[in-house]
């Protein structure tokens, strides 16, 4: 047993020198390539290898025949191992190098295209982090051109609905001013409309930003979906009244709801005048309210006589109008292009969900929220048309 533990001792002896007198070498082969870094790993293991196969030989006294039989052995086992670690090195180098040519094409337009066989499993995640942060990337970039496209948009259409309200209230001042207006009152009344409009559009300009910066603060509370629509219903009322079209309830569960009742009020209040003004007089906007699969769907139907399929999914969109609703109406009125994207912020705030779909006469847009709850015990009065 002692025999044995001199040859451990004397081995592992020649090892240590070996590896004392690479140490420097290693050192050296810092951030050098990586084929090299294996051969020098290999030819440290060959050398120890060597070392303590010769201390062992000299203490155990071999033949200068036996000792050079030993060392042929050790030569070619260092020879096979050094070139085995050669070319293994090289098709590592080679596999770095073909994923660092393809890793420039992150975020380009063509995108990552990852190289065919990584030569470990280590190069083949990272190919495949690569990929998905370049897909990461592509849908970023088509975000942001989306946004830009409505940036644009919404600045035009807020460059001329704000025109047209200034020349009107310019060519009224300047009419009072000269004294050739015949009716005062009529203009002040007009104006007094105008300026109504331009704080309606400020408004929404400035909670369409707090929404975006995520700087909406909700204060949620425990309320009736009954409420809700009874109160929007009531709000809208009157308009729909001067535009001659029929409010009606289709229908309304009576479930509770933890909101922030003031901003899902001013949901439905868009999405009630919304409808009334792209529904012609006699016309009938439906309000509805379901659970479905522990949520409530809350519906607004109007009779628009559809938005084509193309545009459906860009009417949440900031500053989307569409066709119709590009052109003025008789009372003056018209959309910014805000209110729908302030509906989907709102929603999204409180984890829920905005969709729109074509259904018989007009569309149909649908707010998805989440419950908390059975629904009360008493029963409540069935809500009646405001309009």
């Amino acid at each position: 047993m002692s025999d044995f533990l001199v040859i451990v001792a004397l081995a592992a002896l020649g090892a240590a020198l070996a590896g004392l007198l690479a140490a420097p070498a290693v050192r050296a082969l810092r951030r050098r390539s990586v084929a090299l870094s294996l051969f020098a790993v290999a030819a440290l293991a060959v050398a120890a290898m060597a070392a303590g196969t010769v201390a062992v030989a000299q203490a155990m006294f071999l033949s200068g025949h036996d000792l050079g039989v030993v060392m042929a052995v050790v030569a070619v086992s260092g020879v096979v191992s050094l070139a085995a670690a050669l070319l293994f090195g090289r098709r590592i180098a080679a596999g770095s190098r073909e994923l660092a040519r393809s890793a420039r094409t992150v975020g380009s337009e063509g995108g990552f295209v990852a190289p065919a066989e990584p030569p470990t499993a280590e190069l083949a995640a990272l190919s495949q982090a690569l990929e998905e942060t370049s897909g990461r990337l592509a849908e970023a970039r088509e975000r942001e051109r989306a946004l830009d496209a409505s940036r644009r948009e919404l600045i035009a259409g807020i460059s001329h609905d704000l025109r047209t309200p200034l020349a009107g209230l310019r060519a009224m001042a300047e009419a009072l001013e000269d004294g050739v207006a015949e009716d005062t009152a009529r203009y002040h009344a007009r104006m007094r409309v105008e300026v109504d409009r331009l704080a309606a559009m400020v408004d929404d300009l400035f909670e369409l930003s707090r929404i975006q910066a995520g700087a909406l603060a909700l204060t949620l509370s425990r309320v009736s979906v009954y409420d809700l629509v009874d109160e929007a219903l009531a709000g809208a009322g009157p308009l729909a009244r001067a535009s001659g079209v029929r409010l009606v309830a289709g229908g309304v569960v009576q479930l509770p709801v933890h909101v922030d009742a003031q901003q899902i009020t001013r949901v439905l209040g868009n999405l009630l005048v919304n409808a009334i003004r792209a529904t012609p007089a006699d016309g009938t906007v439906a309000v509805s309210a379901r659970q479905e699969q522990g949520r409530v769907v809350l519906a607004v139907e109007d009779g628009c006589g559809g938005i084509p399929p193309e545009d459906l999914g860009r009417v949440f969109d900031t500053g989307w109008r569409g066709g119709a609703a590009r052109t003025p109406r008789a009372d003056g009125e018209s959309g910014a292009g805000l209110g729908l994207a302030i509906v989907r912020g709102i929603v999204e705030a409180h984890e829920g969900r905005t969709t729109v779909r074509n259904a018989g006469a007009g569309c149909r847009f649908e707010v998805e929220l989440p419950t908390v709850g059975p629904p009360p015990a008493t029963d409540a009065p069935a809500l009646q048309p405001a309009g």
